[in-house]
Order: structure tokens, then C-alpha cells, then sequence
């Protein structure tokens, strides 16, 4: 099969400039495509995490489109902690496929994209054809204010977790973390580390992580010296405090979404995920998918993929079954 040409451009979207990935379609608007899929990307990631769907999808006949979300890579990263709420990142999201004139996608997110996915599906359902969700499972409570026996998303890692779990280290005041371990000149050797090791199979990103524990020496079959080049160079220009700021937003999301406490995500739904992701084990999360919960919150899910010995990064290392599980899915809603 020939090699699918990917796109690059940027676009001014609500205030921002956001740098934007393309494969298939006519390049503007769905064309003669089978439809547009939006991916959204997670931390510390970039479009380039769906390279392997986005040449899948469009040799098959749909139009991609894979964005640096607002403070990743080629896209704005504006310096006020603020400006990186649920509502800011779903905004930019509405905004770009009214630049591109999309009226509908079918979405695909993973991780912190995967959050985002899920606040679009609440928000603005009318421009989701369909939905499917990587890593993180639909987490009403990280994800909005339930009532008053509510405990804000940061209090409730640090009480499961303790203080060293990586959310709540990102919540010391004066970009301590960034001055640490996510300094931009240690990104090359950081994004090996992640990418190897962190956020699989119980190993969450810890303060030090030094080669004696976490070798890095080889890389995993599914990923190159030149995707590690791509991911630390990119991170060592632009720095992490954009993509770190998102969760300094987790409870300020609970308060600003806390209108749709109660409601339900209706759209049609599938869910993948590695069995060794650290999402899949968080506390009772596992109860919450395969018991009845996560059904009921997500009326219209059809469909749950638990894939043996994938961990989190799962669009890249199982890149062909991701591929598929989302053709799959999508071909029963595609326009032709």
C-alpha cells in the first residue's frame, strides 16, 4: 500500500494558533471522504501519537485530523494556568472544525484527549457521529462536581496515592516540577523514560527515574530512536508547563462543569484499553467498566476492548488492532 501523505497546517482558533496534522479527505472539509476523524492526543504526547491510525483511516477512505491541543508542540501555549479549563480545550476543539467547516466527527481520544473526548460528548454531542475512547474510562468524579459529599479530584488522588503520585507533585505552586524532572532540557531523556516505561503496568511516573530501575538501553519493538527524537525534541523546544497545566485545571473543571453532573454521555460509544494501563487500575476502576456503572453513564456504549499486555500508550503499541477496533467501529455510522 502506498504511503499515506500527512498534512500539516495552522489554523486561528479561539485565540489561539493551533498546529494541525491531516491525512485523506480533500484537505478542506470531509470532500468525497467516508467522514472526518478528530484524534485528540494525551500527555506528554503529540499528533504524531496517531500517525499509525491516521495512515490506516485514510487509505481507507476518511479524512483525519490530528491536532497539538492548546500548549502541546506547534499549537499556542498560553502562559496563564487558567487558560487551560475543560472549557478552553472542548472551545478550541468546536472551533477548529468550524474553521475546517466539519459540522460532525467521529472522535477518538486517549488519555488527556480521552477527558477532552468526553467533555465534547457532554458539551456539544451535536458534532460527534461517534466516539472512541483509549486509557481513561468516563470519570464522573474527576470530571465534575457530584454534590456534597464531593471530593476534588487533587484531594482524592493525594488521599489514595499520596503526595509523590505524579498529579498532585504538579500542583506545587512555582512550576516546581518543570524546574525539576520535566525541565525542557532533560526532555529527550525523559520522553524514553515515559514512553518506555510510565503510566504501564504499575509504574506511574515517579520523581526519579534512573536507569538502574528503568533501563532504556532498548527500545520496545513498537517504538523507534527517531519517534523518541520526535517526541524529546518537540518537548525540548516548547518545554511541559502547557501540557502540566492541564492538571492544575482538575478541580477548577469540577466546579465549571458541574451543570452536567448528572448527565449522561449519548453518543455511541467504544472503549479500548491495554490490561496493563495504570487507568485500568485505578481504585475501582475495573468494578466501575465491567460492572453496570460506566454503562449507565454512558447509555449508548456498545462495546468494551480490554487488550492483554498492552499498557497505556496503546494507539502506538498495538498500533494495527487500534487501528482496526476504530475502523470497525465507525464503518457502521460512515456516509458511504
Amino acid at each position: 500500500m502506498e504511503r499515506v501523505l500527512i498534512r500539516h497546517r495552522t489554523v486561528e482558533v479561539n485565540g489561539i494558533s493551533m498546529h494541525v496534522a491531516e491525512s485523506g479527505g480533500a484537505g478542506e472539509g470531509e470532500g468525497n471522504s467516508k467522514g472526518t476523524v478528530l484524534f485528540l492526543h494525551g500527555f506528554p504526547e503529540l499528533w504524531y501519537s496517531w500517525r499509525h491510525q491516521m495512515e490506516h483511516l485514510s487509505a481507507r477512505g476518511y479524512h483525519c485530523v490530528a491536532p497539538d491541543l492548546r500548549g502541546y508542540g506547534g499549537t499556542t501555549a498560553p502562559p496563564e494556568v487558567e487558560s487551560y479549563t475543560a472549557f478552553h480545550i472542548v472551545g478550541d476543539v468546536v472551533a477548529l472544525l468550524d474553521a475546517l467547516d466539519i459540522p460532525k466527527v467521529f472522535l477518538v481520544g486517549h488519555d488527556w484527549g480521552a477527558i477532552i473526548a468526553w467533555y465534547v460528548c457532554l458539551f456539544r454531542p451535536e458534532r460527534v457521529t461517534a466516539l472512541v475512547n483509549t486509557s481513561v474510562a468516563f470519570m464522573r468524579g474527576v470530571m465534575a462536581r457530584t454534590g456534597p459529599e464531593f471530593v476534588n479530584p487533587t484531594e482524592s488522588f493525594n488521599r489514595t496515592y499520596g503526595p509523590a503520585f505524579y498529579m498532585c507533585r504538579f500542583q506545587e505552586p512555582g512550576g516546581a516540577a518543570e524546574a525539576r524532572q520535566f525541565a525542557p532540557e532533560r526532555a529527550r531523556r525523559l520522553l524514553r523514560q515515559i514512553l518506555c516505561h510510565c503510566f504501564s503496568h504499575g509504574v506511574y511516573c515517579e520523581e526519579e527515574m534512573g536507569d538502574d530501575k528503568y533501563p532504556t538501553s532498548t527500545l520496545p519493538p513498537w517504538l523507534t530512536e527517531a519517534d523518541v527524537e520526535f517526541f524529546g525534541a518537540e518537548f525540548e523546544r516548547t518545554g511541559f508547563t502547557g501540557a502540566i497545566n492541564y492538571y492544575r485545571n482538575l478541580d477548577r473543571n469540577c466546579e465549571l462543569a458541574v451543570a452536567w453532573a448528572d448527565a449522561k454521555v449519548q453518543v455511541p460509544t467504544k472503549y479500548v484499553v491495554g490490561d496493563g494501563d495504570i487507568t485500568y487500575h485505578f481504585d475501582g476502576i475495573q468494578e466501575y467498566i465491567h460492572g453496570g456503572g460506566f454503562k449507565k453513564d454512558v447509555p449508548l456504549l456498545q462495546e468494551v476492548v480490554v487488550i492483554p499486555g498492552a499498557g497505556h500508550f496503546i494507539q502506538q503499541e498495538k498500533a494495527q488492532e487500534v487501528s482496526d477496533h476504530i475502523y470497525e467501529f465507525i464503518t457502521k455510522f460512515s456516509v458511504n
